[in-house]
């Protein structure tokens, strides 16, 4: 296996941290995952669920989001997309990777995996660019929060105005992360939400990269981010013919325990998508790929690639 890191252009000039794995030999016809990782973490946080597929002959790209890990220089802040646009920026950079990717493998099956965070990047991502995917996996995703997001927008707005756009939001952290790790008391960390898996929580703990506050403004537009993605009229942009596979944990609080991860599924069976795959895992966190069955979900995953081979 080699691992190689690099660095694309993104449309504002900013330089995008790209973790890379690969098999040593590459067939002329490639399957190529590319994750979009979640909230407050980083790409090289995929390197076990990489090195599988690359022991099954797939390649695997994923960014640093602008505002994580090795993307953030010196002059950035944890948790900041950009001083305006940012959510589309963010999503400019996602495409920016695909583009890279189907340029250097012209004969590739391109497949883009969202976990939380990236969830909802890759699901508006789908809705906005006409990238030839074939398929689309979502890990950890949920449904719209309604009033709860809106308030989470006004606060954030507010805290912008009084505090400015880059001071960091420890109130939205606290309504958000804080009600995720009382489903699973008692605790032993403040990240015990995450996975059953201790060695796992312990090593997003001790990352440097993860487990940051976001910003008002990084809140401001993640939250509107998702808040769009799920208008009717937008919703009905995915391509129809795209096949998505959709896994959680059954008590991964970003679903709502399974109930606004359904809501997923049932949104696309709706507006007519005709290749949608749902699989709840009993007892499951909100990291599937990190939890105590991972290699189960990492099968499942692979499986489901190869059935659209």
């Amino acid at each position: 296996m080699i691992k190689n890191e690099i660095k694309l252009t993104a449309k504002d000039g900013k330089l995008i941290h790209v973790h890379c794995w690969q098999p040593d030999h590459i067939s002329e016809n490639p399957i190529v995952v590319q994750i979009a990782h979640g909230m407050a973490e980083h790409g090289g946080m995929y390197h076990e669920f990489a090195e599988f597929l690359v022991k099954n002959n797939f390649i695997v790209y994923a960014n640093d989001h602008r505002g994580h890990g090795v993307t953030v220089k010196k002059e950035d802040t944890y948790g900041y997309f950009a001083d305006k646009d940012g959510w589309n920026l963010v999503l400019d950079d996602l495409n920016i990777v695909s583009n890279y990717i189907l340029d250097k493998y012209p004969k590739v099956k391109l497949f883009l995996l969202g976990h939380s965070m990236g969830s909802f990047l890759a699901r508006r991502f789908v809705q906005c660019y006409d990238v030839n995917l074939s398929g689309l996996i979502l890990s950890g995703t949920g449904w719209k929060q309604g009033a709860l997001g809106d308030l989470g927008i006004a606060i954030a707005k507010t805290q912008s105005k009084v505090k400015g756009d880059k001071s960091l939001s420890f109130l939205l952290n606290r309504f958000s992360f804080g009600n995720y790790n009382k489903k699973f008391t008692p605790t032993q960390t403040a990240s015990d939400w995450l996975s059953r898996d201790d060695e796992k929580v312990k090593e997003y703990i001790k990352d440097q990269h993860c487990g940051f506050v976001f910003t008002a403004k990084g809140y401001y537009d993640m939250l509107g981010g998702i808040k769009e993605l799920h208008k009717k009229e937008e919703l009905i942009r995915t391509p129809k013919n795209l096949p998505i596979y959709i896994f959680s944990g059954d008590l991964d609080p970003v679903g709502k325990e399974g109930r606004g991860v359904k809501k997923v599924y049932n949104a696309y069976k709706y507006i007519g998508c005709n290749d949608v795959s749902l699989k709840l895992y009993p007892e499951g966190r909100h990291e599937m790929l990190n939890e105590i069955n991972r290699y189960e979900v990492f099968e499942d995953v692979l499986n489901w690639i190869n059935s659209k081979k």
